[in-house]
């Protein structure tokens, strides 16, 4: 294959996954304060899940020896950041970065999940 080839593939959705040490813990967090709902999950015990709200979707795995990065694992958009970061300060979500106008042109925040793992969510303005 030539390194040019690569242009005619056209690529789908990427959906990040995401390590948890306790799945179902972290599925409780991301339905109930975040809205996702379950459409698959493997393991007996479950190990691997997936979660979907819109176009959005996040795959879950257990690692109970888990240890979140410093950066972020993965970028959202949504239609109303501030709505979303008052519905996380109401839940308690741990915040690591507050709401603020960034000068690339998005009104941004990161949170960080029952797990650490930081996530950056953002509208364009």
């Amino acid at each position: 294959m030539s390194p040019n080839s690569i242009r005619a593939v056209t690529f789908g959705r990427v959906a990040p996954g995401l390590a948890v040490r306790d799945i179902q813990a972290a599925y409780a967090f991301y339905s109930q304060v975040l809205g996702f709902e379950k459409v698959f999950e493997n393991g007996r015990p479950v190990g691997f899940m997936v979660l979907k709200k819109d176009a959005a979707e996040i795959h879950l795995s257990q690692k109970r020896d888990h240890v979140a990065s410093t950066v972020n694992s993965c970028h959202m958009f949504v239609d109303d950041v501030a709505a979303l970061y008052e519905i996380c300060e109401a839940a308690g979500v741990r915040i690591i970065k507050s709401l603020q106008d960034k000068d690339y042109g998005q009104r941004a925040f990161v949170l960080a999940d029952p797990d650490g793992n930081r996530i950056d969510v953002g509208e364009r303005i």
